[in-house]
């Protein structure tokens, strides 16, 4: 693997391809600096029919296959910019359709354009999470059904042999996690004619220290190329980070600074923390639709999910330790409702696309404003609405007033007696 390469490409920005033929309303967000070396970008997230862009027949199609029709925000926003090549940051509220806002302009480019000689891969994606990894994939399989382009999940918890056989073959476009996909660049993996990088849920990777990971994988792939970073929220250190290995950034943001959907309805209350499980239980038994409970620890993920998985409760637990095979079942059954409830660590957090979650509980405070805007946005997602829950102990009334001070949020009235 290569090492000396440097991780900080040339400013000089290279385009490849042209402006989609299609007829677009003028932007109304004009370039503006917003912080060190990154300028908001031209953009206009206005929704638009997906038939405005242009696109290869076959993609129109599984687009059709799917019912959608018109693009969301985000998905209006970047689409002209990824499809130009341009390096770009794009922040936009969980659930509003990010995923596609990079897929569809990068399969389109790869449509119109002649594949490398060798079939190199030309798109690589990195998350955080198994869970995430395999959403893309899945997102990718279902926009290329119609198309000859290919692509594969590589993640950690399974074994090597078919993924490093997917790799060898050279597959368009990879979606994998860091810490697996440095084993396969370390048994001669190469992605020496990549075009794309892409960092879905940047943040995260940061908040989980996958950061050194992503430069050594930065330092071994071609300076020239187009690199996106795509979260629900940006911080200081994001922002660093991005300038480490983009070339002349631009910036677009969709929605408002929190991050928060508009959708949500927020919650607390307060309580001491022997009484938690018990309201809980009473709470789930009343409850419409399927429930995320949020806990701080794997353990506790499994005690909370055996004391609520009644007879009337079907209930899942989900965290790091567990089998990729039981992540996969808890998952699956609680997305074909199966399952009523998921108890998850911040794993679920992020990326997990689970239509129409009713409500999200924090059976404890989350620790940053950050993991409540991701805790959160697994319900209200694609406009749809949701609570969010948050249950404090007295102890706790000083981190939920910073949470709330952060997000302009009022979630428990007075401090308990």
């Amino acid at each position: 693997m290569q090492t000396t390469t440097t991780d900080r490409p040339s400013p000089r920005r290279r385009r490849r391809g042209s402006r989609p033929q299609a007829s677009r309303p003028t932007p109304t967000h004009v370039a503006r600096p917003v912080g060190p070396h990154v300028a908001t970008a031209e953009h206009d997230p206005t929704p638009v029919p997906f038939s405005s862009f242009g696109l290869d027949a076959r993609l129109a199609r599984a687009l059709a296959d799917r019912g959608f029709e018109t693009t969301t925000p985000v998905q209006s926003a970047v689409y002209p910019s990824v499809f130009r090549g341009e390096d770009l940051i794009a922040c936009a509220q969980t659930g509003t359709g990010k995923t596609i806002a990079f897929l569809l302009p990068l399969m389109q480019r790869m449509l119109t354009q002649p594949p490398p000689p060798d079939r190199a891969t030309r798109v690589l994606i990195l998350a955080p999470t198994r869970e995430l990894a395999v959403q893309i994939e899945e997102e990718f399989q279902g926009l290329a059904y119609h198309t000859p382009l290919s692509g594969a999940a590589v993640y950690g918890g399974v074994g090597m042999g078919p993924q490093d056989r997917a790799l060898k073959g050279r597959v368009d476009v990879i979606v994998a996690t860091p810490g697996r996909l440095i084993d396969h660049m370390r048994s001669g993996v190469k992605f020496d004619k990549l075009d794309v990088l892409i960092l879905d849920e940047a943040d995260r990777m940061l908040d989980m220290g996958f950061w050194p990971d992503v430069r050594r994988i930065v330092s071994a792939l071609p300076v020239e190329r187009q690199t996106l970073f795509f979260s629900a929220t940006t911080s200081p250190d994001v922002m660093k980070a991005a300038t480490q290995i983009m070339r002349d950034p631009a910036m677009v943001r969709i929605g408002g600074q929190t991050g928060l959907a508009s959708t949500i309805t927020h919650v607390g209350h307060v309580m001491p923390r022997e009484q938690k499980a018990e309201w809980l239980a009473g709470f789930l038994r009343k409850a419409e639709g399927t429930t995320i409970v949020f806990v701080r620890t794997k353990r506790w993920a499994d005690r909370l999910a055996r004391r609520l998985d009644t007879g009337r409760l079907r209930v899942a637990a989900l965290h790091a330790d567990r089998s990729q095979a039981q992540r996969t079942a808890a998952m699956e059954g609680f997305k074909s409702g199966r399952y009523g409830v998921l108890v998850a660590t911040d794993i679920a957090a992020r990326g997990l696309d689970i239509e129409s979650v009713g409500q999200v509980i924090n059976y404890e405070v989350p620790t940053s404003v950050d993991a409540y805007v991701h805790r959160v946005g697994r319900t209200g997602r694609a406009e749809a609405t949701g609570t969010a829950v948050t249950l404090v102990t007295p102890e706790e009334f000083d981190a939920v007033r910073d949470i709330e001070r952060a997000l302009n949020l009022e979630l428990v009235a007075s401090r308990a007696n």
